[in-house]
């Protein structure tokens, strides 16, 4: 099947290209951003349960899906990622499907990381953010984000290796204290018990799919592949390593607050600053908040060059117009990243934060079509060069999928009751995913009444 143009040959010059530190950095915060909002499995499942799903669920979900990135962002490491993927193994249709998929998810994705911003600037000082103030912040939040983006991907990887480490340090402090509390302080290994306690009103469901929301989004870097340093190494490298880095993050400190003491029924949104001021004392709270809005800016940032490298490859396909395809002088796709960028600004205020299901049905089913790819590349493309193969031939491909697959499944009928505008939020995420082959078709039309207008010679 013929590729066309997505990608061939380009290189992203001018503001060069991310090294392999960087891009595990901008992958980190394109799935994870830190413990925040690890809160709300502790309370809904409690200590015990909450760390065997943080140790769980990377081997069932994070390492196969990593793995499948692997393989296929260093065997076609093209502009569009996932989009390029599934386009050459099942053809032009399941590609557009995989690009609406995945750009429908963000529009309820991407409001929520510039809200929490300005939710731990609040706690800072309230009048801050009070009244038409969180708007303007969260506006600020994506046109800084923007006009960062601008300046190239290596920028922005750059850019989260520094918040990384600054949104770290305060747990790295917090994390050792509740260790120390636990081993020096008088409580000892015996704190360790309280893992055992059963959570008053457990809701372990509900707990699995936050748990899965937090583990989300490993194919999002894919979409950056020619603008990577030896793309071929460098993401395989960096999925694995992301996947170890997020799940220490995450076990690491609910671990040290068991140790401490500190009860899984006082855990809800924003429950580490008053872990931290507990612990250690108001200048860590402090750090705590700061952190979480790093939180919010970091992951925001990331997922604007992840999700904008989309409609930039639909536009050199011709399923969009070939203005969403200009590029700056860094190799940036910036009419793409304006158009998107004012695409979430408009979805700020939409009452639809957090709502996984939702998440976990439109990009679920994007994820599957991957894992779909993989295995019909396998079939279809034997000699394909995999510079990272996924072992055990096309059986280990298929398995590769199962956990996954499983996973998103089970969450999906744990969300069946959750409703959104009216309606059950599962039919209204099948309303939205349902509407990619009406738009595919739409495109198709408005691609061939473009190319009829062309003169043969301009083709």
């Amino acid at each position: 099947m013929a590729l066309g143009r997505v990608g061939l040959g380009r290189t992203m010059a001018g503001g060069g290209k991310i090294r392999l530190l960087p891009l595990i950095a901008a992958t980190y915060f394109m799935v994870s951003g830190g413990p925040y909002g690890l809160e709300d499995i502790l309370g809904m499942a409690g200590y015990g349960w909450a760390l065997v799903l943080l140790v769980v669920v990377p081997v069932v979900w994070s390492l196969p899906t990593s793995l499948m990135v692997g393989e296929l962002a260093s065997a076609i490491p093209m502009e569009g990622g996932y989009y390029c993927w599934v386009r050459r193994a099942l053809g032009r249709f399941w590609g557009f499907q995989e690009a609406w998929l995945s750009l429908a998810a963000s529009v309820f994705d991407m409001a929520i990381y510039p809200v929490i911003f300005v939710l731990y600037l609040g706690r800072i000082e309230p009048a801050w953010t009070a009244g038409y103030r969180g708007t303007l912040w969260a506006l600020a939040v994506v046109v800084l984000c923007m006009v960062w983006n601008l300046w190239g991907a290596r920028a922005v990887g750059e850019g989260s290796v520094g918040m990384f480490c600054l949104l770290l340090s305060p747990f790295v402090v917090l994390t050792a204290v509740g260790v120390w509390k636990g081993l020096v302080g008088g409580r000892g290994l015996g704190t360790m018990a309280v893992l055992g306690v059963p959570r008053t009103g457990a809701d372990f469901a509900g707990a699995v799919s936050v748990t899965l929301w937090n583990y989300m989004g490993w194919d999002n870097a894919s979409t950056v592949a020619q603008e990577v340093e030896q793309p071929q190494k460098n993401y395989p490298r960096a999925m694995l390593a992301a996947v170890g880095l997020v799940a220490v993050t995450y076990v690491l400190p609910l671990a040290a607050m068991a140790m401490a003491g500190i009860p899984a029924e006082r855990f809800s949104t924003g429950a580490w600053t008053d872990a931290a001021r507990e612990l250690v004392g108001p200048w860590l709270a402090l750090c705590v908040v700061l952190g979480g809005t790093i939180n919010g800016f970091g992951m925001f940032n990331a997922l604007v060059m992840s999700y904008t490298r989309v409609p930039y490859a639909l536009a050199e396909e011709g399923m969009l117009p070939k203005v969403v395809a200009k590029t700056n002088a860094r190799g940036v796709p910036w009419v793409s990243v304006v158009l998107c960028s004012v695409g979430w600004a408009l979805a700020l205020r939409l009452s639809f934060e957090r709502l996984i299901s939702i998440d976990l049905v439109l990009y679920g089913g994007a994820l599957v079509l991957e894992f779909v790819a993989l295995v019909v590349l396998r079939v279809k493309e034997p000699g394909l060069a995999r510079p990272f193969k996924v072992p055990g031939g096309v059986w280990g491909a298929v398995g590769m999928g199962v956990g996954p697959v499983a996973l998103i499944a089970f969450a999906l009928w744990a969300a069946r009751g959750e409703r959104v505008a009216g309606l059950p939020s599962l039919g209204f995420a099948a309303i939205v995913a349902a509407a990619g082959p009406v738009v595919y078709f739409v495109a198709r039309g408005m691609r061939k009444g473009r190319l009829a207008a062309t003169p043969s010679v301009m083709r």
